[in-house]
């Protein structure tokens, strides 16, 4: 879905799975020091918007999310997945309720597969499931922000910032109102920086949890069977996960920066050495410089220089191995 405020001056497409909003809008750096410094917001009207009404929707949800739900206080914040029956991350569901709905955003164009998946669930609850991407956009407006929240807009807050659910109708308004607009790019960097992962982008066909260091976040450890439970609790209590994220700090020197998938290899072992993961986002950060996330094998050394494709990489904890 493309937004309205393509048309804002500078405004730059984004590409790829962000395709339909602005990359930039001319100076990318600045608008990352304002999203650092808690001013203007970020159009995420790309993401899919779901709501789920109805007097059961937090029971029947807990039973099928990773996250405890149950007795979710109303316009408390928080984040979910939805996994495969081998434990396997499908979704991520960044949600509240404000009382009577539950409404969450999800990555682009996945949000067919996500309301399929909760159809199929429904059997005798007393719930509805509702796309509502065609009429309610999401922003993202920084920790800090003092911008106003409009009247009837859910929001969700966390310590990242407010994601409001807004008219779709409204957006222009609202970018005139309270600008400057920052662009997906400098976002994604913050998200970088602060180590959060993105499915998609961090996650791959057998991503689990653990790797990522979604238990805690989006995974609950004491609540009832959900899909994929076995996995989680095996690997929780009797295992490491095979791969864990890394935070990495690339040479500067290089024009470019390395792709979703470039491989990571061991900086002893040059570009002919095995490959031991791949990187999986990658940003220009106003302070640090050139960063990325990386996934790479669990027994990697925390303290092994690296090799993104061709670019030196000095290595951050994330996940502990």
């Amino acid at each position: 879905m493309k937004s309205p405020l393509l048309s804002l001056p500078g405004a730059v497409p984004a590409e790829g799975r962000d395709e339909g909003v602005a990359a930039h809008y001319g100076d990318l750096f600045r608008e990352q020091r304002a999203l650092a410094d808690g001013n203007g917001f970020v159009d995420l009207s790309h993401r899919g918007v779901v709501t789920v009404t109805g007097d059961d929707r937090l029971s029947w949800l807990h039973l099928l999310l990773t996250q405890h739900v149950s007795d979710l206080a109303p316009n408390q914040a928080t984040e979910a997945l939805i996994l495969s029956a081998n434990g396997h991350i499908e979704h991520a569901m960044y949600l509240v309720d404000d009382g009577t709905t539950v409404w969450m955003h999800v990555e682009p164009d996945t949000q067919g597969d996500l309301i399929a998946y909760l159809e199929s669930m429904k059997f005798f609850y007393r719930v509805e499931v509702a796309d509502r991407t065609g009429d309610i956009a999401v922003v993202h407006l920084p920790a800090g922000s003092i911008a106003e929240t409009p009247d009837g807009a859910a929001v969700r807050e966390t310590p990242q910032g407010r994601d409001l659910f807004l008219p779709r109708a409204y957006l222009e308004a609202y970018a005139a109102a309270h600008g400057p607009a920052a662009g997906i790019l400098a976002y994604e960097a913050l998200r970088v920086e602060g180590h959060r992962p993105r499915v998609g982008f961090e996650t791959d066909h057998r991503t689990i949890p653990h790797e990522l260091g979604w238990i805690g976040g989006a995974v609950h450890l004491q609540k009832g069977c959900y899909r994929g439970q076995e996995t989680v609790a095996r690997v929780h209590n009797l295992g490491k996960p095979p791969r864990r994220l890394v935070f990495l700090h690339l040479d500067g020197s290089e024009v470019h920066l390395p792709g979703h998938g470039t491989p990571v290899r061991l900086a002893a072992d040059g570009q002919e050495g095995r490959q031991l993961g791949f990187i999986t986002t990658s940003a220009r950060h106003h302070e640090l410089g050139p960063i990325a996330l990386a996934l790479v094998k669990r027994n990697v050394a925390v303290d092994a220089e690296l090799l993104a494709g061709d670019t030196a990489a000095a290595q951050e904890t994330v996940v502990e191995p």
